[in-house]
């Protein structure tokens, strides 16, 4: 069967935030509501000072403890392993948002959904997609374009190619083709292995 995830080559981030602005377009998420989030941090000694640039976004773990939290099973896992939120089906509890080991998971409150005084016409056209809101939110793979045959925005945005995505269980796939002619004897890591949730995220040093 289908294990989608993505590989993302850290050496390869140059923290240009491509692939932020790029989600929230493709989303349509309120503000400080980001599914592709990077953090940076500088290290080293002046003048000899770098930046590391670390990209996050949902895990779409195989044992995902959202799953397991909300009390309504609002949150679902398709057969090719993306997670995603059933927003019929989402009550407000939030315990997914306490449950997530990641912090990847949004439950904004109605009075924050848009920008400005009146919504924009992007966001009227993805508020008029969703079927109750508020309800919790979080990166889903672009699932809507994955249907189609196409990659999440973020991959095909970001201009240093540092993320890779496609089926983990396929061996010709892009990421682990990725892998082989990268880093043969190098494996891919998860964020925060000891909460044990078997990430479909995986990262490159």
């Amino acid at each position: 069967m289908t294990r989608l995830g993505m590989l993302i080559d850290l050496k390869r981030c140059i923290g240009c935030d491509a692939c932020t602005i790029a989600c929230k377009q493709e989303q349509g998420t309120p503000p400080n509501v980001m599914f592709a989030r990077v953090f940076s941090r500088e290290y080293g000694k002046f003048p000899k000072t770098k930046k590391f640039f670390l990209p996050i976004l949902w895990n779409h773990c195989e044992d995902p403890p959202c799953m397991k939290a909300c009390p309504s099973h609002a949150l679902r896992k398709r057969e090719d392993g993306i997670v995603y939120v059933d927003e019929d089906k989402c009550c407000g509890a939030q315990a997914c948002v306490s449950a997530c080991p990641y912090g990847a998971i949004y439950y904004p409150e109605e009075e924050s959904m848009k920008y400005f005084d009146e919504p924009t016409d992007l966001e009227k056209y993805h508020f008029s997609n969703k079927i109750k809101l508020p309800v919790a939110m979080k990166c889903n793979f672009c699932s809507h374009r994955v249907d189609k045959g196409m990659e999440p925005a973020c991959v095909v945005t970001c201009p240093t190619g540092c993320r890779i995505f496609g089926d983990l269980d396929d061996p010709k796939s892009k990421p682990n083709v990725y892998v082989k002619d990268r880093s043969p004897h190098e494996d891919p890591f998860p964020l925060r292995p000891e909460a044990n949730t078997k990430p479909n995220v995986l990262y490159l040093k």
